[in-house]
């Protein structure tokens, strides 16, 4: 009898050490705690190193965006590679209708401005100014006129000008456009530097200080008055010689007041160049070298009674020596 209440308290005794140690066993930790470092060669527990909850992770992981748990997203490379191909397309696409465009935008530009008729030079819009009797208002149109249809940005003010600079009788010229489809010209005319006469004839030949023929008039014609005039055997001949030619820069070089008093030239030779006066006095130039000079000295001779006196020629041939006989 005793025997059995000893079996059953050892019985009672064992189940009371087994609860005993499954109550010191610890659980597993969810939350992961960090612990403190620990000397090298130090003992480490295993119960205190931090623990991952996989089951939670994975929920996290797969989560929905309402906490519905869903399967992990599976990647189809084949599928992202052709999204990806597609993408690339579109993009080069999107820089080739960007290119094509900017390019048809400079086409459509250039063609506004250099050939549609925006800016294109009209004959109907091309005026001229300056002409005279000597440079007629046809030689000018005729330069300016071969401008017409283009772009007035293709026109050159430059050439322009120069061309008209070339009529015999333009001292200098200017080329103004107007836009969008106009241009104006204008050109300062020079007088006669004198009228050439033949013996047989009786019209006089303008030309200019640079042996240029402008026009032919009649002698008596009143816009000859107050030109000098060289009688000549032949005009084409005479402008080829080195004389006329002298005689014509020093004629264009002189003032109106000088011009207008002149009743004969003398060209003979390159260095015997000679105006007569209405008052009777010969002015003996020599050739057209130093003229500014020799017409100041000429000046200021002829402009002091004490020095001219009752003398008939003034010889400036030579600068250094004028002569007063």
């Amino acid at each position: 009898m005793r025997s059995a209440f000893a079996a059953a308290g050892n019985a009672v005794a064992r189940r009371r050490s087994a609860k005993q140690a499954r109550a010191q066993v610890k659980k597993p930790r969810i939350v992961e705690e960090r612990t403190g470092a620990t000397s090298p060669g130090a003992f480490v527990d295993a119960n205190n190193l931090p623990s991952e909850d996989v089951v939670t992770k994975t929920l996290q992981e797969t989560a929905g965006t309402i906490g519905v748990a869903t399967r992990p997203k599976v990647v189809d490379f084949a599928a992202r590679q052709k999204e990806q191909r597609k993408a690339n397309t579109r993009r080069i696409a999107a820089r080739v209708a960007v290119a094509c465009a900017a390019l048809a935008a400079v086409v459509a530009l250039i063609w506004l401005l250099f050939f549609s008729p925006v800016l294109r030079l009209e004959p109907n819009n091309i005026s001229a100014s300056g002409a005279n009797e000597w440079v007629s208002n046809e030689q000018i149109m005729a330069i300016a006129k071969r401008q017409a249809g283009k772009s007035l940005l293709l026109v050159s003010d430059g050439a322009v000008e120069q061309q008209l600079s070339q009529i015999p009788g333009v001292s200098s010229a200017t080329a103004e456009k107007k836009f969008p489809n106009g241009l104006h010209v204008s050109v300062t005319a020079q007088r006669p530097a004198a009228m050439l006469k033949e013996p047989s004839g009786s019209t006089l030949t303008a030309v200019d200080s640079k042996a240029r023929k402008l026009n032919a008039v009649n002698g008596s014609a009143q816009s000859v008055q107050g030109i000098p005039v060289i009688e000549v055997d032949n005009v084409g001949k005479a402008l080829s010689r080195r004389a006329v030619q002298s005689a014509l820069v020093i004629l264009d070089a002189l003032p109106e007041s000088m011009r207008n008093a002149i009743v004969k030239v003398q060209a003979n030779t390159q260095d015997s160049i000679t105006t007569q006066l209405d008052n009777g006095i010969s002015i003996v130039w020599g050739d057209d070298s130093d003229l500014k000079l020799k017409m100041a000295i000429v000046d200021k001779i002829m402009n002091d009674p004490n020095v001219i006196g009752d003398k008939k020629q003034i010889n400036v041939s030579a600068t250094a020596r004028p002569i007063i006989k």
